[in-house]
């Protein structure tokens, strides 16, 4: 992941050289991100605190390719983790400071519920309103609800994995299309974060912030942040709110976007962004091979 970058592009080499410096200054033993990312093992990058700094590595690596090349964004805005790669695509806060802070989050939210006792499940053709009712009915006092929005039709559910299983079956007998079990480490975007929150609030308070140089539109509310502080509270209160993708994405488009770039591993949000603004035009940028058409395509968009 980001090797074939990092050994063709000078900026991506220094991103990741950074992030090892980083993530070693939080792990004792010395590993080095970057061989984790590019050699495994696959089981050490699959947990949460190894795959968050990994992924956000390799986004801002990829970014600093394309900042490399000319190319600036408008706007900026993630899903999740990918909200704090925008941070520190916009400059609100130091990669190092991100890389040892994305780690803690990981294992904060890891830990915050016991393995086993949490779940998480994909509602496929639904509507919002649907899905939350469906939670309600099902909650029986339990904790179950929308956490990810991610498009028309694609609404994931988080909670207790009792409460999360009679919510899929109910959605189902509501008219959903599918209910599909996730494999997750635990239920992310819903009140059992809470204690995860608790624990992140302090050291995200006392990070060193400036003004974004754009705006980083913000998961819990789709609002563009363009201070420090706002900035933050929207990272503190996305831990255990759900994903508002699909709003995400309508604001952007409210605002006259209509190019995006995927940064960073996977295609996963190109997808979503196309069932969400069909006319924009959308590229992904995490290999070499991509980055001719994108800066060909971006430089397209700036002239109109």
């Amino acid at each position: 992941m980001g090797k074939a970058l990092a050994e063709r592009f000078p900026a991506a080499k220094r991103a990741f050289d950074e992030a090892d410096i980083a993530f070693a200054n939080g792990d004792p033993s010395g590993r080095r991100l970057s061989t984790i990312c590019w050699e495994g093992p696959e089981q050490e990058l699959q947990l949460t605190e190894i795959t968050q700094p990994a992924i956000l590595a390799m986004s801002v690596a990829a970014y600093r390719v394309l900042a490399d090349h000319g190319i600036r964004p408008a706007f900026v805005a993630g899903h999740s983790l990918g909200e704090y790669s925008a941070h520190v695509a916009a400059g609100t806060f130091a990669f190092a400071d991100a890389i040892g802070l994305i780690r803690r989050r990981g294992r904060y939210m890891q830990e915050a519920v016991p393995v086993g006792t949490g779940a998480m499940a994909a509602i496929v053709g639904a509507d919002l309103a649907l899905v939350s009712q469906a939670c309600e009915e099902a909650a029986q006092g339990e904790v179950v609800s929308p956490a990810n929005i991610n498009s028309p039709g694609q609404i994931a559910i988080a909670g207790h994995a009792a409460a999360v299983q009679r919510a899929s079956e109910r959605a189902k007998a509501l008219g959903a299309r599918r209910a599909i079990p996730l494999v997750v480490s635990a239920p992310f975007h819903c009140a059992l974060m809470k204690p995860a929150e608790q624990r992140l609030e302090p050291e995200l308070r006392a990070l060193q912030t400036t003004s974004p140089t754009v705006p980083v539109v913000a998961n819990v509310d789709a609002e563009p942040k363009r201070d420090g502080p706002s900035s933050v509270d929207a990272l503190v209160r996305q831990v255990s709110a759900p994903v508002r993708w699909e709003d995400v994405v309508r604001r952007l488009a409210s605002e006259g976007v209509t190019t995006y770039v995927e940064v960073g591993p996977g295609n996963v949000l190109s997808g979503l962004v196309k069932r969400i603004q069909p006319d924009a035009d959308v590229m992904t940028f995490g290999s070499p091979e991509n980055l001719d058409a994108i800066v060909a395509a971006c430089s397209i968009s700036a002239e109109k």
